[in-house]
């Protein structure tokens, strides 16, 4: 079955858009990109891009997150002292809310009040078996009325990741209390204090309730915490090394590759996809380093506790064996999310249908923007036609060739033959190409202003209007052989 997590490509163009803007590194990028490419300077060498690029990006990158890393370390060691709960959950909260000034400055007031609006709903429908249904349509109302300019764009696109956390956790927990997976309503500090983990509430990712309440109980401190705290975040500098001085130049000084203006017009989108998904993926282990660091993030089986947060699965969006599985690892807690509040709740309309809903409650998460809503649609076709048609030729041929590897025991006769590797090879060189085509639209070289506010319609229009809507193309193809087969 077509997973449920396939809505979540799009999130990285505003909550880590901003996150990395935040960190000075947009514009280090379009700043070096024009200087190379517009002044035609294609012979600048490695090291002075390094010296240049390089050693900026890690300065201003750790200059700007090394505060919330610390108020991160202080929650975890205040949780470890013991104590009262109420004082600790008081201390997530208003060390989260701190987290947020450093941020979003007085703009963290949005937040605030979405947090506070919260509350107040579930605590008015406290009686209530539909608490999830009714706080995500005040959520949702809340969040259109700043879409609709009644707060300027700028800083509505600023905050708008850590609203985003917020609803998700928001919206998570009244659906808990509705499934009696949590009790009773928790306290105003509680909830709070959830919502605004300092681990969580700037950067994300989404976490549950019960792994909040895991971070207050305050688990023994031990080298292995600390080196999985750091490994995560010395992943998220190199990403963003990548992101900043290496993908904006991939082909022009470390692959260089001429060729004919069809083949240029690729490469560069190759580019722009690239260094869209490595900011993604800065931010996605930032994330996991920022949320083990404060106490949370881990498996525990009986006395032993492995910290094993995972946001993102680079590999799997790079070398991808299918679109399905590339989203499932581009945000596992988003997806996670997505599958467990969204699609199942939805499937009684049907698997086509719940899809479909899927991407309209991620699409309104993410805010009213043309480009999201374009990359939406074509990444739920794309996904659905590449799902029934892989089925389809696996059930023909009885063979291997799912979106999802098979496990050793299934009934297929061909597992590993020559072709059966070559069909999946196929099919991963589809999704790569699929990738190239919805990151094009992503680039650094953009008007920073028009980034800030977002993309325009006609700026992804033209992206894919230069590629010929290739993707789309392809994809109703496919689609057509699906049914000429079926």
């Amino acid at each position: 079955m077509l997973g449920p997590g396939r809505a979540t490509l799009e999130e990285v163009s505003i909550f880590n858009k901003a996150a990395a803007k935040q960190l000075g590194n947009e514009e280090s990028s379009r700043r070096s990109r024009k200087e190379q490419k517009g002044a035609g300077e294609v012979h600048q060498q490695q090291p002075e891009l390094a010296e240049s690029c390089g050693l900026s990006t890690v300065y201003q990158g750790v200059q700007q997150v090394w505060r919330l890393l610390l108020l991160c370390l202080i929650c975890r060691l205040f949780f470890r002292l013991g104590g009262v709960s109420t004082l600790k959950h008081v201390v997530s909260m208003l060390v989260g809310m701190y987290g947020l000034f450093l941020f979003f400055e007085l703009h963290m007031l949005w937040v605030l009040l979405l947090s506070a609006l919260c509350y107040l709903v579930l605590l008015l429908t406290r009686h209530s078996s539909s608490r999830g249904l009714f706080l995500s349509l005040v959520i949702l109302i809340y969040l259109l009325i700043g879409e609709l300019h009644l707060i300027d764009m700028v800083t509505w696109h600023k905050i708008r990741g850590s609203q985003m956390v917020v609803a998700m956790k928001a919206i998570s927990l009244a659906f808990d209390l509705d499934r009696g997976a949590v009790g009773s309503l928790p306290s105003p500090a509680e909830v709070l204090g959830y919502l605004l983990f300092v681990g969580t509430v700037v950067f994300g990712p989404w976490i549950s309730f019960s792994s909040y309440k895991n971070a207050i109980e305050g688990r023994k401190l031990s080298w292995l915490w600390l080196q999985s705290s750091f490994i995560s975040l010395l992943k998220s500098q190199i990403c963003l090394l990548v992101s900043t001085c290496i993908a904006p130049y991939l082909f022009l000084l470390f692959i260089p590759i001429q060729g004919n203006p069809v083949t240029e017009k690729w490469l560069r989108a190759y580019e722009n996809a690239v260094s869209f998904h490595f900011s993604n993926y800065f931010v996605g282990h930032l994330s996991e380093g920022t949320t083990m660091l404060a106490g949370t993030g881990f498996t525990e089986e009986k006395d032993n506790i492995r910290w094993d947060m995972s946001v993102v699965k680079p590999l799997s969006v790079e070398m991808p064996r299918s679109m399905v599985l590339v989203v499932t690892s581009w945000n596992i807690p988003m997806s996670r999310w997505l599958k467990t509040y969204v699609f199942k709740n939805a499937m009684k309309l049907g698997t086509f249908a719940a899809i479909l809903v899927t991407y309209t409650a991620s699409a309104l998460l993410h805010g009213l923007s043309f480009h999201l809503g374009a990359v939406l649609l074509s990444l739920g076709f794309i996904t659905y036609v590449e799902h029934v048609l892989r089925k389809r030729l696996a059930s023909i041929f009885s063979a291997c060739v799912l979106s999802r590897p098979c496990n050793s025991g299934c009934s297929h006769q061909h597992k590993k033959e020559y072709w059966v590797v070559m069909l999946n090879l196929l099919f991963s060189f589809l999704a790569i190409f699929h990738l190239t085509y919805l990151g094009s639209m992503f680039d650094p070289g953009v008007d920073e202003y028009e980034v800030e506010e977002g993309y325009a319609a006609i700026h992804t229009i033209q992206r894919w209007s230069e590629l010929n809507w290739a993707s789309h193309w392809v994809v109703f193809a496919c689609w057509i052989f699906y049914r000429l087969i079926q």
